[in-house]
């Protein structure tokens, strides 16, 4: 496994991330989980992504039941705040400072464990004063609960404005955690730029696509049931936007380059990722411990400039590089 630096911090992150958002609590079983994370900790991944609102608060219990016992200083461990969990109450979802500071001690007690590396804004918060969620996050931090501070999905002018506070209150903001991949490129011309400006990393989510850049979908042919794509409720989103013939077309170009390389599908997509200096870290998920194993074995791997470009030759066309499609809800859920 290799290393990044994650923001203008010392902390450093695996190349992988084990995430658990789709799996931990509802796809697969505990045991299942627990030998996805111990493939993890064999293949040197040391960070871990998750959140409250994942299963409804199980998959952090997952997660901390599943790290028991090991070595609390050799893991960087992530959650969330922002989305609703137990019965939606009027306050139970936002960024306000009554949100974070009773969800992180919930967060702790599912992990199991007495702080987390790095706790992130799940989504920017329209309805509540960015000083104020700082100010809790502040709080979070110089209670000892978190040691770093991050966000998701925050465009660049909210990552320039939270940065500027996190630094006048004295924290380092040093992630976001946006989705990417060769598919979905909206960070690239407002999100980076602004984050090589602060001092902030990227920590990918979804960067096979949702299993589109694996290669298992096949053009002409129907997916697997039981497969994402076909889940017309959870899987919505990624049928609507790339399970159609001209992405399964496209993405299968991308086939003979991995071969060359001797990757498989999903390992050439983390390595492009990973090309990316703002990348520090892709998260990954797993419904196998094989799965692990094999994806943990694109840290590492350097494509050069003319796979690179091969690449944009076969899937640049089919990409989404809108700024504006980096959002966050309009308002709250509750």
């Amino acid at each position: 496994m290799e290393f990044r630096y994650l923001g203008n911090s010392g902390l450093k992150v695996s190349e992988i991330t084990y995430g658990n958002w789709l799996t931990h609590g509802s796809q697969i079983e505990n045991d299942t989980a627990t030998a996805c994370v111990r493939a993890a900790l064999d293949a040197g991944i040391s960070s871990f992504d998750t959140a409250d609102v994942y299963a409804n608060t199980v998959a952090e219990q997952v997660l901390g039941d599943a790290l028991r016992g090991e070595r609390r200083q050799s893991l960087e461990i992530f959650t969330k705040v922002f989305g609703p969990t137990g019965p939606k109450g009027h306050n139970d979802t936002g960024l306000s400072r009554k949100h974070i500071l009773e969800s992180i001690d919930g967060s702790l007690t599912r992990l199991q464990t007495e702080y987390v590396d790095l706790y992130q804004a799940h989504r920017y918060d329209v309805e509540t004063p960015l000083e104020e969620t700082m100010q809790a996050f502040a709080d979070v931090v110089r209670q000892g609960k978190a040691l770093y501070i991050g966000v998701s999905e925050w465009n660049a002018e909210q990552l320039r404005a939270g940065h500027a506070l996190a630094t006048d209150l004295g924290i380092q903001l040093i992630s976001n955690q946006p989705q990417y991949s060769m598919l979905w490129r909206v960070i690239e011309s407002e999100v980076v730029p602004a984050s090589e400006e602060l001092g902030v990393s990227q920590i990918v989510w979804s960067p096979v696509a949702q299993g589109v850049l694996t290669g298992k979908y096949l053009p002409g042919q129907a997916p697997l049931e039981g497969s994402r794509a076909t889940d017309a409720q959870g899987g919505a989103n990624m049928i609507k936007r790339w399970m159609d013939e001209p992405v399964l077309t496209g993405v299968q170009k991308l086939r003979p380059i991995a071969d060359e390389l001797g990757l498989s599908m999903a390992q050439l997509a983390l390595a492009w990722v990973l090309a990316n200096k703002n990348v520090a870290s892709a998260i990954m998920g797993a419904s196998r411990p094989e799965q692990v194993a094999d994806n943990a074995k694109a840290a590492g791997v350097h494509l050069d400039a003319d796979v690179l470009t091969r690449i944009d030759a076969a899937v640049r066309d089919l990409a989404e590089f809108d700024p504006r499609k980096t959002t966050s809800p309009e308002q709250r859920e509750v």
